[in-house]
């Protein structure tokens, strides 16, 4: 997702659309990831992050971290908004993308647990042994490449 959506607001996209309609439950990585999107495509003129189907789970999961305030969750004026099950039935798949290697994953981590901790100072408290045992982890790998 990460991958596709940097792509996506690299070419110019002002607005990304994350339906959650299937997800039952996230993990703080992948809110990262969302923290970090959201901001990366605020940052361009017009630029949000939108989250559709969100739940109620998955609402509270948003809010309990701050991330409300970095994307617009189920904005009641937005062009999909009633028209969510075709714009789904509409989609196609944009074929697999590379993970990438295990540095590379530690990498998306590390950044998606700072991109919380970053979000407010409740948070910086919650994950900051988090993220120092994940900087420790990347190191150690980072270490282990070299010749």
């Amino acid at each position: 997702m990460k991958a596709f959506g940097d792509e996506r607001i690299a070419a110019g996209e002002q607005r990304l659309v994350v339906d959650l309609g299937a997800c039952t439950g996230m993990d703080s990585t992948f809110m990262g990831t969302l923290g970090g999107l959201a901001t990366r495509i605020s940052a361009q003129p017009g630029g949000a992050l939108q989250i559709a189907a969100v739940g109620q789970r998955n609402r509270n999961s948003l809010e309990d971290l701050g991330l409300d305030f970095f994307m617009e969750i189920e904005p009641p004026e937005a062009p999909w908004h009633h028209q969510l099950e075709a714009t789904r039935r509409a989609l196609k798949p944009v074929g697999p993308k590379l993970a990438g290697g295990k540095i590379q994953q530690a990498q998306h981590v590390l950044e998606a647990h700072q991109i919380l901790a970053g979000a407010n100072d409740e948070n910086a408290q919650k994950f900051a042994t988090v993220v120092k045992l994940l900087g420790v982890e990347l190191e150690k790998k980072l270490e282990g490449q070299q010749p």
